[in-house]
């Protein structure tokens, strides 16, 4: 029973990265960014490519790849979320969906449907012993980074003066402009850095999941639910709700596997129903 909620931390991992993400944009922006999973299949290409045709290793890579797609959410928030933004919510629905949908096929054009192999850091190779149990080294680093991450997140967020800003935009963007804080400024860097936040998870799963353009369509939908679960806009929700989800869902897997598909919207439509602004979300914004 350790061993699989370990494995649904792991899993979690990457949901708590996703969805950290998604909240942010959501909450600034009022985006659902259908294209959030393209850009976590990018993070994993763009790793691949960098070690097929530059030689470059995992370590570049998790620095420089995050960046890039960070720099291309920017250029992308500039060129057309920002145009769309002020027109109904629909608009930029259907332009990340379209998006997404073209970034996938674009790689398929490439690289064909068959997953591309990525190595795993040769430091990071063999077993740790956990004490019940051994585990793969890379799998507890993944689970490590992305804590380091959240938790680097939240540090920003809540100790810093930019972080409240960004947090008090995210949370109460109307409020924020009440009290005489440009919230657009902040919308451009904060939406980069959900990109760069979906390639750094991108980066982390090509060593341990298969790199094809399908991959973030497989998990997108996952994580939209975390996102529900923890509370739309909720920055901190989100990130509990990810490695909650990703305990429950391996527990489910190993004791329910009739369940293994459902069990994540199961549980979305009973916190739902309990709490149908979420977790973490607040009730006024529903009433």
């Amino acid at each position: 029973m350790l061993q699989q909620a370990f494995n649904g931390l792991v899993s979690g991992a990457f949901y708590a990265l996703l969805a950290l993400g998604l909240a942010v944009i959501f909450g600034m922006l009022g985006v659902v960014n259908l294209a959030h999973g393209a850009f976590y299949m990018l993070g994993a290409f763009g790793a691949f490519i960098a070690l097929d045709s530059f030689g470059m290793n995992f370590w570049l890579s998790l620095v420089l790849v995050p960046l890039l797609l960070g720099v291309a959410g920017i250029v992308l928030e500039r060129l057309f979320i920002r145009r769309l933004t002020p027109l109904d919510p629909l608009y930029n629905f259907l332009f990340t969906f379209g998006l997404a949908l073209i970034l996938q096929d674009l790689m398929k054009r490439r690289y064909g449907v068959n997953s591309q192999p990525y190595p795993r850091p040769s430091q990071l190779g063999g077993t740790i012993d956990l004490g019940l149990f051994t585990y793969p080294t890379y799998q507890v680093f993944v689970l490590g980074a992305s804590l380091l991450v959240c938790g680097a997140v939240w540090v920003v967020l809540t100790r810093t003066r930019v972080g409240m800003i960004v947090r008090a935009s995210t949370e109460r963007p109307e409020l924020t402009r009440a009290l005489g804080i440009d919230v657009g400024r902040w919308v451009t860097p904060v939406f980069g850095f959900g990109v760069a936040l979906a390639g750094f998870a991108g980066v982390l799963a090509a060593p341990m999941r298969a790199v094809n353009p399908l991959m973030g369509a497989d998990l997108i939908i996952v994580v939209f639910a975390v996102v529900v679960i923890g509370g739309l806009g909720s920055v901190f929700g989100s990130v509990i709700a990810g490695f909650a989800v990703g305990v429950v869902t391996a527990l489910g897997n190993f004791y329910v596997p009739a369940l293994s598909q459902t069990l994540v919207f199961i549980l979305m439509a009973a916190v739902l129903l309990w709490r149908p602004a979420g977790l973490f979300g607040r009730e006024e914004a529903f009433r």
